[in-house]
Formats: C-alpha cells, sequence, structure tokens
C-alpha cells in the first residue's frame, strides 16, 4: 500500500518570462491626447484594435529608435548611479557599526 504524499506542482519558468515586465502586456487607455494619438497610430500599423505597451515600444524603437536609445541609456545609467550610490551606502553603515 502506498502512502498519500502531498504532489508539489513544479512551475518551470524561462528566461523570456523572468524578464518581462508585466506591464508590456497591458492594453493602453486612451486617457491622454499623446496616448490617443499613440495607440491610434500603432493599431493603424500594427491592424491591431487592442494595443499594448509592448507595441508601441516596437514601434518606437522602429522608427524613433534615437528617443527609446536616450530613455533606455538614462535609464541604465539612473540605475548605475543607483547601485554605486547602496554599495557605498552599506560600507558606511558597515563601517559605523564596527567602531562603535
Amino acid at each position: 500500500m502506498s502512502q498519500d504524499k502531498p504532489q508539489t506542482e513544479t512551475q518551470i519558468i524561462n528566461e523570456d518570462e523572468v524578464n518581462t515586465s508585466p506591464l508590456l502586456s497591458m492594453v493602453v487607455e486612451k486617457d491622454s491626447e499623446l496616448k490617443d494619438y499613440l495607440v491610434e497610430y500603432v493599431g493603424t500599423k500594427l491592424d491591431q484594435e487592442n494595443v499594448t505597451v509592448e507595441m508601441i515600444t516596437e514601434v518606437m524603437a522602429t522608427e524613433f529608435p534615437e528617443f527609446v536609445l536616450t530613455v533606455a541609456e538614462e535609464n541604465f545609467l539612473l540605475g548605475y548611479q543607483q547601485g554605486i550610490s547602496d554599495v557605498n551606502q552599506l560600507s558606511e553603515r558597515e563601517t559605523g557599526t564596527t567602531e562603535q
């Protein structure tokens, strides 16, 4: 006779799923003039009724790469700067704790 053991389900997630933000798949609501324009433009360009953030990003990267690159560079630099700041703060905290 076998004993009933609870079965655990293992969910396998691939790299794309780990590195994908759920915000990318959100359908964009037209609540401003700019969003309205972007949704209409991208929807027409891709022949889609529901336009997601990812679709807008893809079209912007294709048609206005200098804008997307500038935003990506700024985001990278701010993240890098924050990382350095975090390391410095951690170092200061550890130094302050050991001196006491």
